[in-house]
């Protein structure tokens, strides 16, 4: 199914837009970087958010508009989820053809997470274009970051078309030991990080945050008409179980439920608007049952085919925090010996520390007290690269 998704990628895709904010993304200043481009072989990071909006509700991708405009792309890298975004967490996607424009389709996941010299042969400036969430535990940051590496070693520049991510206008959450750096998070930032992806790549580029000798070349196309107190709303999945804008608002509290044995909506309609587990049977405060099975872009949920009990957040307001409240409340009523998946939940949380206060009793407030020194901290540092007001 992926392959045949593959194969009508390219060539003037239209895709129909749900929702249409009023800035426009660095993709559609097309006089600010197709100069850059002219008479060069170019790499393109993309994945199905890599679009180009335009005046009828509708959208070109970035790849059809490129060779619209005769660009020469020598291939394109895809992140995790894929090219289409409709592969599991975590799932292997091997790399392909494209049939009709004979473009290499190169995933930038499992073993091969960072572009090799090899693959970057020939190749005279990479174009970075993917919607980002602005949550640290979201890998298309680490896949930046990779790229931007790649790049330096093999001394190509690099663009980045910048997007706004709907949480650009905090900053919250526990932030990363260097201890327990991975792909879920390289570098010490908070969870929530208050930055566009080019604001982002720049900050990585300055703090010398690449594994590398020198820094990037590196060009970051602004959006324009745009502050980060404006509402962002995405009119495309940027990911299977980001569906709308409600599970995009929840993803940095429920985020944490990965690294637990609750389910957070995976393999239902309701991806990260609902938390649940067997384990709530029988308990008052939890009202929602649901089954979770196994569907597109959730193969193997957790629970697969066994009815949960829990908590249904699809209707509720909510604010611009990470909220710990669901979190505490689920590790009350699970088996304390079982609830936390220890590796995978101090990856997420970046720390060992959350969940040491969670088994001690701590509340919500005291936790959150606990962060706020190294949130002034990065606060510091984030404000000397900021594009937007």
């Amino acid at each position: 199914m992926f392959k045949k998704l593959l194969k009508i990628a390219f060539l003037f895709v239209v895709i129909p837009l749900q929702a249409q904010n009023e800035f426009k993304v660095g993709a559609a200043q097309l006089n600010a970087y197709l100069p850059l481009l002219k008479n060069k072989s170019v790499a393109i990071v993309a994945n199905q958010t890599s679009v180009i909006d335009s005046q009828n509700q509708t959208a070109v991708h970035l790849v059809d508009s490129l060779l619209q405009h005769q660009v020469h792309i020598a291939k394109v890298f895809a992140p995790e989820h894929g090219f289409r975004g409709i592969v599991d967490a975590g799932e292997h996607v091997d790399n392909e053809i494209d049939q009709k424009t004979g473009l290499p389709l190169i995933s930038l996941y499992g073993k091969n997470k960072k572009p090799t010299m090899a693959q970057l042969e020939g190749v005279d400036l990479v174009l970075f274009d993917i919607q980002d969430v602005g949550v640290r535990f979201y890998t298309y940051i680490a896949t930046l970051q990779l790229v931007m590496e790649a790049c330096i070693e093999k001394d190509i520049p690099i663009v980045v078309l910048d997007r706004p991510n709907p949480h650009m206008n905090y900053v919250d959450g526990p932030t990363m030991e260097e201890k327990h750096q991975s792909f879920l998070g390289m570098n010490s930032i908070p969870l929530v990080y208050g930055m566009s992806i080019g604001e982002y790549a720049k900050m990585i580029n300055e703090e010398g945050w690449v594994d590398a000798d020198d820094k990037a070349e590196l060009h970051v196309v602004q959006v324009q008409d745009f502050n980060r107190t404006e509402k962002v709303s995405l009119a495309i999945k940027p990911s299977p179980n980001l569906p709308n804008d409600q599970a995009i608002a929840l993803y940095p509290s429920l985020g944490f439920f990965e690294g637990t044995t609750i389910n957070a909506g995976r393999g239902t309609d309701a991806q990260f608007q609902r938390y649940g587990s067997p384990e709530f049977k029988d308990q008052s405060d939890f009202e929602l049952s649901y089954t979770p099975v196994s569907k597109q872009g959730a193969k193997y949920p957790k629970h697969q085919n066994t009815l949960c009990y829990g908590e249904d957040l699809s209707q509720i307001e909510t604010p611009a925090a990470v909220h710990l409240e669901w979190l505490i409340k689920a590790y009350k009523y699970s088996n304390p010996e079982t609830f936390f998946l220890d590796n995978s939940f101090t990856k997420h949380a970046g720390t060992e520390e959350l969940r040491i206060q969670i088994e001690q009793g701590m509340s919500a407030d005291k936790i959150r007290e606990s962060w706020s020194e190294e949130l002034e901290e990065f606060n510091e540092i984030r404000l000397k690269y900021l594009i937007y007001n």
